[in-house]
């Protein structure tokens, strides 16, 4: 691998695994809103805001960090009230109780409306309109998070880079594989890599405030207590189950708490993280082997997000679960080929689990992939794998990764559709 191919690899790597605070599909609408605020130069008088399905779905019921409350329109309100764009996925980090009580009495002068945005196929689409007298400001996420592709204040375009084909991220995307995945992973410098040890720090204090508290379902609370020592047992794979579901409750939860999130997705960060943080530790792994470990994981999920998409019917544990198992598969000392048989194990088992929109029971799929992860890494350890005659297998692992994320962005659209009905239709 070349210097110029790794330092690539580098670069993506920072600009997926990043710091969030809540759940990114509606704080990547505060996003929008604070900067169609900061375009229009003023506070707006009124917010028109027009989402595709799959943010509408993801922002419905989950907690708003700092506010107490759930949903998209306190997002949108303290977006514009003391949201800063520079923050990125942090935008609502100034929130301050006065703010919250400010956002409540903007929501009920019914300042906001918000729309599904018809026919547009992008699965991640975010536009805002703030208006104030005369003025208005127009703002556009898509494609990814944090990726603005629009801005526009009266007649006046700033920014237009909406003929770019926004849902490939055509311009930073790499010719991965798992095999370079694995490459780079092992072989990068230390100290080029070292970096990811952030996300390490991060979702573990994320993981040990949840055990504090009262987040969400406490389905990691649950499993560190009594359960852990009367059903589970006292072990790795048990702490690795209620250190990774905490971090999740606590995040889907809406507490104020930042997390290291992979490819848009705190909950695909947490599970990328934890499981390889928690069996490094318990095993008495170097820190050379948690580095890469940790960056296999990562890099692994960046990999098949490239091709599943940003947001889709699959469930994104499924993805970010694979990714672990890889690193924990290379902690047991497994070789390439061993890690290719976690990820073919992986996919045979998880496929096809739908995503239902981010909400605090997400903490039940997290842990459900994530043991799945510590299972299929076992198999792989003793030379089992699911065949190519089995399902959607393939004897090359890319393929199958490609069969596994053309199910989730083609196969599972009409799922998608239904998933989205049913919960708007809730009396």
């Amino acid at each position: 691998m070349t210097g110029v191919e790794r330092q690539r690899i580098i670069d993506l790597v920072k600009r997926e695994v990043i710091p969030a605070i809540g759940c990114t599909e509606p704080v990547a609408v505060a996003l929008c809103v604070a900067k169609a605020t900061e375009t229009l130069g003023k506070r707006p008088q009124h917010i028109n805001i027009y989402l595709s399905a799959n943010i509408l779905k993801n922002a419905m019921g989950v907690g708003i960090p700092g506010t107490g409350m759930i949903g998209l329109p306190i997002a949108v309100a303290l977006g514009a009230l003391v949201g800063k764009s520079d923050y990125q996925l942090e935008v609502l980090r100034d929130i301050t109780p006065e703010a919250v009580e400010e956002g409540k009495l903007f929501i009920e002068e019914k300042r906001i409306n918000i729309a599904l945005k018809e026919n547009i196929d992008e699965k991640l689409y975010i536009e805002v309109c703030c208006k104030s007298g005369d003025d208005n400001a127009v703002a556009v996420i898509a494609g990814g998070h944090t990726s603005l592709v629009y801005l526009k204040r009266n007649t006046e375009i700033l920014l237009d880079k909406k003929c770019e084909r926004i849902g490939s991220c055509s311009s930073t995307q790499l010719d991965l594989n798992l095999r370079k995945v694995y490459d780079f992973a092992v072989t990068a410098p230390l100290n080029e890599i070292r970096f990811i040890l952030d996300a390490a720090r991060l979702n573990k204090a994320a993981a040990e405030s949840s055990f504090k508290g009262d987040y969400g379902h406490g389905l990691g609370k649950m499993l560190k207590g009594t359960y852990e020592q009367k059903i589970l047992g006292d072990s790795i794979f048990s702490h690795i189950l209620s250190y990774t579901s905490g971090a999740c409750d606590a995040r889907m939860a809406g507490a104020m708490i930042p997390v290291m999130s992979n490819s848009g997705s705190g909950n695909q960060g947490i599970s990328a993280t934890l499981p390889v943080l928690v069996y490094a530790e318990e095993s008495g792994k170097s820190e050379e082997a948690l580095i890469r470990a940790l960056m296999m994981s990562h890099l692994t999920v960046i990999y098949i997000k490239q091709s599943l998409g940003r947001l889709s019917a699959l469930c994104g544990c499924v993805v970010a679960a694979t990714g672990s198992s890889c690193g924990i598969t290379y902690l047991m000392g497994g070789t390439y080929q061993q890690i290719a048989y976690a990820v073919k194990n992986m996919i045979a088992n998880l496929t096809g689990m739908i995503c239902d929109g981010a909400k605090p029971s997400c903490a039940l799929k997290v842990t459900t992939g994530v043991s799945t992860a510590v299972l299929s890494a076992i198999m792989a350890m003793e030379n089992r794998c699911v065949t190519s005659v089995e399902g959607i297998i393939d004897e090359d692992v890319d393929q199958s990764i490609r069969n596994l994320t053309r199910i989730g962005s083609e196969g599972m659209n009409e799922t998608d559709k239904l998933v989205l009905d049913i919960m708007t239709g809730k009396k």
